[in-house]
């Protein structure tokens, strides 16, 4: 998995108007009452169509770059998400999200920590995250898995696997044939 490198030193990298478009965005649906049609617009500008039928995120929202996020169809995410999405993060169709989720595609170098090292985030159909649960840059976790509440996922999370902890793993097998 390749590493993006991102000196922050050097503006350019920066679309300023991108970043403002997006404070602005993720600050109107913070405010807006979410059964209305106004915060559905306000989701779907922010995710610039990025986000599939039926996929519903609870405000409040926070984050940088969710013009590298994107959402399937079906998609299931509570509030407090934390997305720090600079290096990509793919959410598939049918997954479920719980509250106070962190998807962290950025890291720090630890000699010079205003370069951020990006690396991004897959997570499969179905798969489910559970409250409090982290996941950090580079991981993948596989179709209908499950990330328990509160783990820290290091690193790559198999399809149909259970895994628990911090750091997070291995518990269990779910029984692939109960889900086709």
């Amino acid at each position: 998995m390749e590493e993006l490198r991102i000196d922050m030193r050097d503006k350019s990298y920066q679309n300023a108007a991108a970043g403002a478009r997006n404070e602005e965005l993720a600050f109107k649906l913070n405010h807006t009452l979410p059964t209305s049609q106004e915060y559905k617009d306000i989701l779907h500008e922010l995710f610039d169509g990025r986000i599939g039928e039926n996929s519903f995120l609870h405000a409040p929202l926070a984050g940088a770059a969710f013009e590298k996020i994107t959402i399937g169809s079906g998609v299931y995410i509570n509030s407090n998400l934390l997305a720090m999405a600079r290096g990509g993060i793919t959410i598939e169709d049918d997954v479920q999200i719980a509250a106070n989720v962190q998807l962290l595609t950025n890291n720090h170098d630890p000699y010079d920590r205003q370069v951020l090292t990006c690396k991004p985030i897959v997570i499969r159909k179905g798969a489910w995250i559970g409250a409090g649960a982290t996941i950090l840059p580079g991981v993948t976790v596989g179709r209908y898995a499950i990330v328990g509440a509160a783990s820290v996922v290091t690193r790559d999370v198999g399809d149909y696997e259970v895994v628990v902890g911090n750091p997070a793993r291995l518990v269990r097998k779910l029984d692939a044939e109960r889900f086709e």
